[in-house]
């Protein structure tokens, strides 16, 4: 029996300038049905699904909704169509309740609370949410704010939901409990795409998958017919063997030591408690936990963007906790932030120019006698993005124009370079593929290869236990425990990262 056919994306293209971003997309979505979204960082798999969404206006090819021809030009148009998206970056109001946040927008005039209260019960029972109507934001876990986003598509009668990296900042158990929803979605005639670089998400959930590569689809395949291997084989421009590395703890002297660090931030909050742990030379150290719980503002402290802290950091035994952000690189630290566009790079300035961003201009490689050494940094930043396989024309890009992983890329190159000494990375390898993964850890290996401390943040278990001779568990600013690799199950760190002592 045919399925029946809910949206058709037909020759789709978009360009941005001279990057080409989708080429002559075709597929289809099926009601009922899960399907997953594959591919490369860069190989444009946001871009059609914010075409489809409204956020981009195509420029070639065609929309079918039910079998007509339709014009999405906004999210509203989208919605209207019974098309939500949930982005990995959520637009909650923290001081509303549940139903504010679901009906905003939505009503005017003078609301009966209870009422709608009511109907977002009646939902939350639908979908085995358990959510109070009337919780605030601010108290709910970020699982459950993810909910709230599901909660505002479905409120809005969505038969589609667009999901991208839909487990990205989750427990694995908050991520079980979600895929549990995709699928009881799905049962009720709903359809699911979901964005996602987890192999073991794509084949436990999706019921077919479609491939991107260089913007264009490289395959769609019935998930019961196909493997991770011939996934990625479709995924990659070359065959990536996965890396094997020992994390055996290192035996040389302590790098980093921080000992008491606490910080209460300006709403009175107290984003770390008491934190204290070491990192040797050529060791890579993990922290591990739900987004949230303390971990940027650690590596805002460390790298010295927050300077208010009160404890006692010591790089190479010397005391560094009253040190600029300009004394720590010129300390030899290197610092990958967490939101790369808006922390690590400047948009409207070139690739060369945000590679020579953080040099100093008294003295730097780039400066001799008081001029720029142009011709060799732009060699530079072409062999760096040759090295780090960036999607660029060329070093004269905008850092803009670049996708998000990229930009990525480009952030880690000038990093690696600025990291003498430590090399603080901020979920470096958040939101990027398989193959972006294996590069950026190969990297991160040699950094410790050459004898730098490095501090692994990530909500990657896997990730941690792949590279990190010692880790350490953060919840609500305090650490669950400091272990060697190999000592807890993940599991045991799921329930970690919950707040739960194992």
């Amino acid at each position: 029996m045919e399925k029946e056919t809910v949206i058709r994306i037909e020759g789709v293209s978009k360009y941005f300038s001279k990057v080409i971003a989708n080429k002559d997309v075709s597929f289809d979505v099926h009601k009922g049905e899960i399907m997953a979204l594959l591919g490369e960082n860069g190989a444009g798999k946001s871009t059609i699904m914010k075409v489809l969404y409204g956020l981009y206006t195509h420029d070639e090819g065609q929309i079918f909704i039910d079998g007509k021809k339709v014009n999405i030009a906004s999210p509203r148009d989208a919605i209207e169509h019974g098309i939500s998206m949930i982005q990995q970056h959520f637009s909650l109001v923290e001081t509303h309740t549940v139903t504010e946040n679901v009906i905003l927008g939505t009503v005017k005039g003078k609301i009966n609370m209870s009422s709608y209260n009511d109907k977002i019960k009646e939902l939350c029972t639908l979908y085995g949410f358990d959510i109070s109507p009337q919780s605030k934001i601010r108290d709910l876990s970020v699982g459950q704010q993810q909910k709230v986003e599901i909660l505002k598509a479905l409120y809005l009668n969505a038969r589609v939901l667009i999901m991208d990296e839909p487990t990205a900042v989750l427990t694995p158990q908050e991520a079980d409990s979600l895929m549990e929803f995709v699928k009881d979605f799905a049962s009720k005639g709903g359809s699911v795409i979901f964005i996602t670089h987890k192999m073991r998400e794509v084949m436990s959930v999706a019921n077919r998958i479609v491939v991107m590569k260089n913007g264009r689809v490289s395959g769609i395949v019935n998930a019961k017919d196909t493997n991770e291997k011939e996934l990625s084989s479709l995924m990659m421009n070359s065959d990536n063997e996965s890396i094997k590395t020992s994390v055996n703890a290192p035996t040389g002297p302590v790098a980093l030591s921080v000992n008491n660090l606490s910080y209460i931030d300006k709403m009175g909050v107290k984003r770390l408690n008491d934190v204290s742990f070491y990192i040797k030379q050529g060791e890579i150290f993990g922290v591990i936990g739900v987004s949230g719980n303390g971990q940027d503002e650690l590596a805002e402290i460390l790298s010295g963007v927050i300077n208010s802290g009160t404890g006692e950091i010591k790089l190479d035994n010397k005391d560094i906790s009253s040190l600029s952000v300009r004394e720590r690189i010129e300390s030899g630290i290197g610092y990958l932030p967490l939101d790369r566009l808006k922390d690590g790079m400047i948009g409207d300035m070139t690739l060369s120019e945000n590679l020579m961003i953080k040099e100093s201009f008294k003295g730097g490689r780039w400066v001799k006698n008081g001029f720029l050494r142009i011709k060799d940094l732009k060699n530079y930043t072409e062999a760096k993005i040759k090295e780090y396989q960036v999607k660029a024309s060329g070093e004269s890009d905008l850092a803009r124009s670049l996708s998000g992983g990229n930009a990525q890329k480009i952030v880690l190159a000038r990093e690696v370079d600025a990291a003498k000494k430590l090399l603080i990375l901020n979920q470096p390898t958040r939101g990027l593929d398989v193959g972006a993964v294996d590069r950026i850890h190969r990297i991160v290996i040699s950094q410790m290869h050459e004898g730098k401390a490095v501090l692994l943040i990530s909500t990657e278990i896997s990730e941690i236990f792949d590279i990190c001779s010692r880790f350490t568990v953060m919840y609500r600013g305090k650490l669950m425990g400091i272990y060697n690799n190999g000592d807890l199950s993940i599991s045991e760190v799921g329930l970690l990262m919950a707040g739960v002592q194992v």
